[in-house]
C-alpha cells in the first residue's frame, strides 16, 4: 500500500462517524436485512428462543463494535455455534429445553470470561496452532450436521429422537412424508437462494438473498393461510422455545414476544461443578474463539484499506459481549463471514455499520415484532441448509484437494471424527492425524513443538532469515512473532535451504506475511525453494526437502553482494 492510500484510510470513533455515516448507515440498514432471519434460524435450530439471536446481534452491534479491535467486521450468531450449544441444550437440560436453556447460558457466561483471559493474555495468535485442514474439516462437519438436522423442518416434518446418523438415515422418510405447503416454501427459499448464488446482475445482486427467501416464505404462508389452519402448541410455562413449547401461534411459524422486554432470560449456574457443564463451556469458548479470529482474519483480506485487526482486543470485545449475551439470554457471537464480507461489499467503512446494524435490529424487534410472527420456520431452515452446504460443498473438498492429498486426508478424518464423537474429540483426532503424518515424513520428535530459525542482518537494508530443520503448524509460532517485530521497508531474504520440511499452514503464513510486507513498502526474497519437492502444484502445498540437497549451507545462497 503507498503512502496515498495509507493517507486516505477511514478515521475511526467519532470522528470516523462524521465523515463516514452515510456509507456506514447504507451498509448497516442492508446487512440487518440480512441478519434478522439468520440471527432467528440459527438461535432456533439451537434450542434457543429466537429472540436469542437477535438480542446477540443487537449487543455486537452497539456494545462490541466500540471496543473491538477490528474495522469492517459484523459481530452475531453463527451456523458454526449451532452444533455446540444445541448438544449443550440436550446434555445440561437431559429433555426439559428450558432448563438446558438457561443451563447453556450459563455456559456462555463462563466460557466468555474464557475468551476475555485468552485476549488479555494475547492468546488471539494461537488460532495458527490450529491446521488449516482440520477447521476446515471441523466447519464442513458441522455442514454437515446442520443440513441433517434442519432439511426436516424444511420439508415440514418432525424426525423421530435420535443421533445423528438416525436424522440422516430418516431423511429419505422425510421426503415420502413431506407437508406439502411447508415443503414448497421451504424448497422454494432453497430455490432462490441458489439462483441468487448464480446470479451476475450487480444491482440484483445488491438485494440480499435471506430478505427476498423471508418476504416469498410470508407471502407464501399467508396464501396457506399457516397461522390458522395447523396445529397450535399451548403448553404451561412455555416460553416462545420453538419445536419445544410456544405459548401462541402455529408451530410452522415464529413464536417471539410482542415485548422485547420479556425476551430475556437469566442463566442457571447450578449445574456449574459437573462434568457435562464444563464440556459446553470448553466447547463453546473453543468453537466461538477459533471461529471468530478465522473471520477476522478472512476478512482483513477482504479490507480495501488493508486494515489488520487486533486479535487479541478483537477476543476480549467478543468475550465481554458474550458475558452480557449469556446474563440476559442471548445467543454467542463470533465475527461472522458471511455479514461482515457483505458489509465491505456494501461500502462499510468503520465499525459504525455494525452499530447501525444493531441498532436497525432493536429498532425492528421493539417496533414490528408482529411481523416477525408471520416468518415461516421453513423458510429459515432454507437458509440454514443452504449455509450448511456452503461449509461442506463439493467445492470445499476439491479446494483442500488442490493443495495436497494428506490435507484430504485429514480433513476427511476431522469430519468423520466430528460426526462420530463431537466436536473436540473429532478436532483433536485431526490435530493428532496431523502430527502422525508429519513424523511420517521424517519430522523429528524436537522439532515437532520446537522451531530453529536465525535472523541476521548482512546489510543495512537487508534481513536474512534462516530456517533450520521442520516449520510445521504446532512450532512456527515463534518464527511468527519474530517476524511480526521486523522494521518496515527493508529487504527480508527467507533462507530455506536447510528447512526439510515447510508445512501448508507454514507456507500459507509466509504467503500473507510476503503481501503484508511489500504493501507496506518491503521486499521479500526465497531462496531454497528450488532444493524442495512439493505435494501437489498448489504453490502453497506442503515442501519437503530432496535427500541430495539436505546438506546444502546457507553461505552458498544468500544471494547478497
Amino acid at each position: 500500500m503507498n503512502r496515498d492510500s495509507l493517507s486516505q484510510i477511514p478515521k475511526t470513533g467519532l470522528a470516523g462517524l462524521k465523515e463516514n455515516w452515510r456509507s456506514d448507515l447504507l451498509s448497516g440498514f442492508l446487512v440487518f436485512l440480512i441478519a434478522l432471519p439468520l440471527c432467528l434460524g440459527i438461535a432456533m435450530a439451537s434450542g434457543f428462543p429466537p429472540s436469542a439471536g437477535i438480542i446477540s446481534a443487537i449487543i455486537g452491534g452497539l456494545l462490541v463494535s466500540r471496543i473491538s479491535g477490528s474495522f469492517v467486521t459484523i459481530n452475531g450468531p453463527a451456523a458454526g455455534l449451532i452444533v455446540v450449544i444445541l448438544s449443550a441444550v440436550q446434555e445440561l437440560g437431559a429433555g426439559d429445553a428450558m432448563a438446558g436453556y438457561r443451563y447453556t447460558l450459563a455456559a456462555i457466561v463462563f466460557a466468555s470470561i474464557l475468551q476475555i483471559l485468552m485476549g488479555l493474555f494475547k492468546a488471539g495468535r494461537l488460532s495458527s496452532f490450529f491446521p488449516a485442514s482440520v477447521i476446515h474439516g471441523m466447519l464442513a462437519a458441522i455442514g454437515i450436521i446442520i443440513m441433517a438436522k434442519q432439511i426436516h423442518v424444511v420439508l415440514g416434518v418432525t424426525p423421530e429422537k435420535g443421533s445423528l446418523f438416525s436424522s440422516i438415515a430418516q431423511v429419505p422418510h422425510s421426503f415420502f412424508n413431506l407437508n406439502p405447503e411447508i415443503a414448497i416454501i421451504g424448497l422454494s427459499g432453497l430455490v432462490i437462494l441458489i439462483i441468487w448464488s448464480l446470479l451476475k446482475n450487480r444491482t440484483l445482486k445488491m438485494i440480499p438473498a435471506p430478505i427476498v427467501v423471508v418476504l416469498i416464505g410470508m407471502g407464501l404462508a399467508r396464501y396457506f393461510d399457516l397461522e390458522h389452519e395447523h396445529m397450535y402448541l399451548f403448553l404451561p410455562d412455555a416460553h416462545f422455545l420453538p419445536h419445544h413449547e410456544a405459548t401462541v401461534g402455529p408451530r410452522f411459524l415464529v413464536a417471539i414476544s410482542d415485548n422485547f422486554m420479556s425476551n430475556f432470560y437469566f442463566p442457571d449456574f447450578s449445574k456449574s461443578l459437573t462434568a457435562e457443564f464444563w464440556v459446553a463451556v470448553v466447547s463453546i469458548c473453543l468453537v466461538g474463539s477459533l471461529e471468530s479470529l478465522l473471520s477476522a482474519v478472512a476478512v482483513d483480506k477482504l479490507d480495501p484499506y488493508k486494515r489488520h485487526t487486533n486479535l487479541d482486543r478483537d477476543l476480549t470485545a467478543i468475550g465481554v459481549g458474550n458475558v452480557a449475551a449469556g446474563l440476559i439470554g442471548g445467543f454467542p457471537m463470533i465475527a461472522e463471514i458471511v455479514r461482515s464480507s457483505a458489509n465491505v461489499n456494501n461500502g462499510a467503512k468503520t465499525g459504525w455499520a455494525n452499530f447501525f446494524h444493531g441498532a436497525f435490529l432493536l429498532l425492528f424487534v421493539v417496533f414490528f415484532p408482529r411481523l416477525i410472527h408471520s416468518i415461516p420456520l421453513a423458510s429459515l431452515a432454507a437458509l440454514l441448509v443452504f449455509t450448511g452446504f456452503r461449509l461442506a460443498s463439493p467445492k470445499e473438498f476439491a479446494k483442500v484437494m488442490g493443495v495436497g492429498k494428506e490435507q484430504l486426508f485429514m480433513f476427511v478424518v476431522t469430519i468423520i471424527g466430528v460426526l462420530a464423537t463431537d466436536l473436540l474429540i473429532g478436532v483433536a483426532i485431526g490435530i493428532v492425524t496431523k502430527f502422525l503424518v508429519h513424523m511420517l515424513r521424517g519430522v523429528r520428535l524436537n522439532n515437532l513443538f520446537r522451531i530453529h530459525f536465525v535472523i541476521e542482518r548482512p546489510e543495512a537494508d537487508t534481513i536474512l532469515v534462516e530456517i533450520i530443520g521442520a516449520a510445521i503448524f504446532s512450532n512456527f509460532m515463534a518464527l511468527k512473532n519474530a517476524l511480526a517485530s521486523l522494521e518496515k521497508g527493508k529487504t527480508v531474504i527467507f533462507q530455506l535451504n536447510n528447512a526439510y520440511m515447510l508445512d501448508h499452514t507454514v507456507m500459507e503464513f509466509i504467503h500473507d506475511f510476503q503481501h503484508d510486507y511489500e504493501a507496506e513498502g518491503g521486499k521479500c526474497k526465497f531462496l531454497g525453494l528450488e532444493y524442495h519437492d512439493t505435494y501437489s502444484k498448489h504453490p502453497l502445498a506442503v515442501r519437503r526437502m530432496r535427500r541430495d540437497n539436505m546438506s546444502r549451507r546457507k553461505s552458498d545462497h544468500y544471494g547478497i553482494n
